[in-house]
């Protein structure tokens, strides 16, 4: 409260003990003329005096009239009027009811409940049949129930239980607080009923989606009125009820406005957006006048639609009508014209834009976002003069969206310090990018930050969490979330086999496909996927011929380009080459780039060269700009010793600026992620891995390590391969680990490629020497060492 308004008190504090002299200056006609003329704060406070320094404050009426301007008039604060109402002497009814509805207008029901106590207490009954109602709006305003329920208590005790005012205002409190039987009660006690109490009934089983027992009313009603139609037609519409409403729609005699907007909405909501818009089209064509309400919902089918050419067109209707200027349908527009790809257009509403409120600048965000435009999106997020939940979401999915893991992790931690909750879509996000991170202590971090405050793990949340875990090789804390959620989707399935299969588990994998069948859950094609992804891992051939069947034979799943995908590398692993390269040839759909790479690993691992050679020459011709399959060929032509052809696949690489992917391998460490690539020597702490890379070599060569220099691919001398070998991603991680991290826990690495024959040895004896677990999960798999083994028994 301002200084001025004190002085304003204090003022009237003092007037009224001012004895007023016998002539009167103002009468109650010049009081009525005087706020008439009366637009600002000080000219009220000057009529204010008149009335207090004459005694005209002390006529009920008069107060009345003062009272009632001053609750009515912007420029005055609510709780200067407070103070009015408190220093009249002669209070009426209509001077408390005046208080009490100005308090419900103006957001602040729970004081018109303490003012109403306050006259209770004081044994001032000033009550009529209008207290009740007003304060009754109090509770639906603020869904106070417990004060709605010690006011029907009042109500019955003060014999107004008859009113049909108070009793259409009892439907509406219990309707709006979720107690619609409570609501019936009141309905079905009443002794009258007016078509107010149909319909206010009939509303509460709307907001309660109570879709049987609205039609029994409905039909129950002695009148119907166009009121009435509507909200059936609303909620048949928010029920997924479509063609019922669109019946209802057509059966109503008299539409209104309303009634063309609830069905068009109906259409929207329920994904119909052609319908919606065939029916706007109609519903303009009769003449119909339209309002923002049902252009926002057109916009929206449009957006869905993306038809930016009719959304244009409904644009321009906006602008026709004068509607272009309201903040709602300006933030519809921006969000059609982003959805639609035009932000350049969404860019020059949102900067003309009067009227901007939060929900402009998320829309602008998240047009930016859609559009790939991340650091103009940054910028205007770091503009914002107010920030709410959907702001930090928009700009971490945003990030994570694409691949922006680094960012959305810090975004996030200034989310937190800007003490903002975040929502399932955020912590989605962010889970996902601890994920791709390989950042287990931060997802752990954030595993305890939902338990600790309660939220709920539903099953896209408890997925992302399981995947999570089971990608970090944390296969414990995996199991746990999933015993954990009260909800469990197919998908939460999925990443629980997936998740076993991946870490080395196949056994439990398959175990886990059967549980879930047991407990009538049915698999989709993402199951069957994971469960022939963890047969390829073991080499389990009649198995995954035999879970390949069944998918398409008891389940009528049709296989996709990713179920042959499986099959061919299955195959391939365990040495049928061939028969993996006539099921690429005889399915029904072309092989992507997974599949061939799968067949031609195939052939390299199993020594066919003359196959690989001459499907990776195919493969070069098909997708020259394909990295992957150059290298694989150009290896095979190296262990061949051809380095004539080693030669010509690299020049055919330059010639098509085809890079090799670098091997890079990600550590955390103490919440931070570190990342090395192949030879790196700029990692801050790099004499200290030098050290420990040196260390390795001792101890793994004490254990009976000798350098696989097979695996250098180079025409170079053994020398040169053992120091290339030295430095692999991986070996770079491990020695990192040792020192940076403390035992018992995992080393935890994620590698961006395959892991190599050498590294994978160096990795086994490393975790014998040095008594620690490592756990590197490469583009396909986890490898957990522990004791001088992995758990891949060396297939992979």
């Amino acid at each position: 409260m301002n200084r001025g308004k004190l002085i304003s008190f204090s003022a009237i504090k003092s007037s009224l003990n001012y004895k007023p002299t016998s002539r009167t200056t103002i009468t109650l006609s010049d009081l009525d003329t005087l706020f008439l003329q009366c637009q600002n704060l000080n000219f009220f406070n000057q009529v204010l005096c008149q009335t207090i320094c004459t005694g005209l404050i002390n006529d009920a009426y008069a107060a009345s009239r003062i009272l009632k301007f001053s609750t009515d008039s912007t420029f005055v604060h609510i709780d200067y009027s407070h103070k009015i109402f408190a220093n009249v002497q002669n209070s009426n009814g209509f001077i408390w009811n005046t208080m009490f509805r100005a308090f419900v207008q103006r957001n602040r029901p729970r004081d018109s409940m303490f003012l109403y106590k306050s006259m209770i207490k004081g044994g001032l009954l000033c009550i009529d049949n209008y207290t009740y109602p007003i304060l009754i709006q109090g509770c639906s305003v603020g869904f106070a129930e417990f004060e709605g329920r010690e006011l029907h208590g009042h109500v019955v005790k003060m014999g107004f239980a008859g009113d049909v005012y108070v009793v259409n205002n009892l439907i509406n409190m219990y309707s709006v607080c979720g107690r619609v039987g409570d609501a019936r009660k009141v309905f079905d006690e009443s002794p009258l009923r007016d078509l107010i109490s149909w319909n206010s009934m009939l509303a509460g089983y709307v907001l309660g989606g109570c879709v049987e027992e609205a039609k029994l009313l409905y039909a129950m009603m002695p009148r119907r009125n166009v009121i009435a139609s509507n909200s059936m037609i609303v909620l048949l519409g928010k029920c997924g009820r479509v063609s019922e409403a669109r019946q209802l729609f057509n059966d109503v005699e008299e539409k209104d406005l309303v009634s063309w907007t609830a069905l068009i909405s109906g259409f929207e909501q329920n994904m119909m957006y052609e319908e919606a818009f065939d029916l706007f089209l109609t519903m303009y064509n009769n003449g119909i006048s339209v309002d923002e309400v049902v252009i926002v919902a057109v916009l929206s089918a449009c957006s869905h639609l993306s038809s930016i050419r009719t959304g244009e067109l409904v644009h321009g209707l906006a602008v026709k009508v004068g509607f272009e200027t309201y903040v709602n349908l300006q933030n519809a527009l921006i969000h059609m014209y982003s959805i639609c790809g035009d932000v350049f257009s969404a860019k020059k509403l949102f900067n003309t834009g009067r009227y901007l409120d939060l929900i402009s600048w998320n829309s602008m965000i998240s047009g930016y976002i859609k559009c790939g435009m991340l650091e103009n999106a940054r910028e205007l997020f770091d503009k914002m003069p107010e920030k709410d939940v959907v702001s930090w979401s928009s700009m971490i999915s945003g990030y994570a969206q694409f691949d922006k893991f680094s960012e959305t992790l810090a975004l996030f931690h200034e989310m937190q310090c800007a003490g903002v909750t975040p929502d399932e879509t955020t912590l989605v996000s962010v889970v996902s990018a601890c994920t791709q991170l390989a950042a287990l202590e931060q997802g752990k971090w954030l595993d305890a930050y939902i338990r600790k405050n309660g939220l709920k793990v539903n099953t896209i949340l408890g997925t992302t969490l399981i995947n999570m875990y089971m990608k970090c090789g944390s296969v414990e804390n995996a199991v746990e979330v999933f015993e954990g959620m009260e909800e469990k989707g197919v998908s939460s399935w999925n990443a629980l086999i997936l998740g076993f299969a991946i870490n080395g588990q196949v056994e439990k994998s398959l175990e886990t496909f059967e549980e879930m069948k047991k407990c009538r859950v049915a698999p989709n094609e993402i199951t069957f996927v994971a469960v022939l992804g963890a047969c390829r891992h073991m080499g389990l051939v009649e198995e995954g011929r035999r879970y390949f069947d069944s998918m398409v034979n008891e389940y009528n799943i049709e296989p996709n380009i990713k179920h042959y995908g499986c099959l061919v590398d299955l195959l391939g692993r365990s040495g049928l080459v061939k028969e993996a390269e006539e099921v690429i040839n005889t399915m029904p759909m072309a092989p992507d780039v997974a599949t061939w790479g799968a067949l031609i690993g195939a052939c390299k691992k199993h020594g066919d060269k003359e196959t690989g050679e001459r499907i990776g020459r195919k493969l070069i011709q098909l997708e020259p700009e394909h990295d992957g399959f150059h290298v694989l060929l150009s290896n095979i032509y190296a262990s061949k010793g051809n380095w004539e052809n080693v030669m010509e696949i690299r020049g055919m690489m330059s010639q098509h600026g085809v890079v090799k992917t670098p091997g890079c391998s990600v550590i955390e460490a103490d919440g931070v992620v570190h990342e090395f690539l192949a030879g790196d020597k700029s990692h801050p702490r790099i004499e200290e891995i030098d050290g420990m890379l040196a260390e390795m070599g001792r101890r793994l060569k004490r254990l009976g390590y000798t350098p696989g220099v097979g695996e250098v691919l180079l025409d170079i001398d053994e020398e040169e391969k053992e120091t290339n070998l030295s430095r692999h991603s991986e070996k770079l991680a491990i020695a990192f680990g040792l020192f940076a991290t403390s035992g018992p826990a995992p080393i935890r690495i994620i590698k961006n490629l395959r892991i190599c024959g050498d590294c994978h040895a160096a990795a086994k004896l490393a975790s014998e020497a040095f008594d620690r677990e490592i756990v590197i999960r490469d583009r396909h798999r986890f490898h957990h060492f522990k004791h001088g083994s992995c758990s891949c028994m060396d297939y992979w």
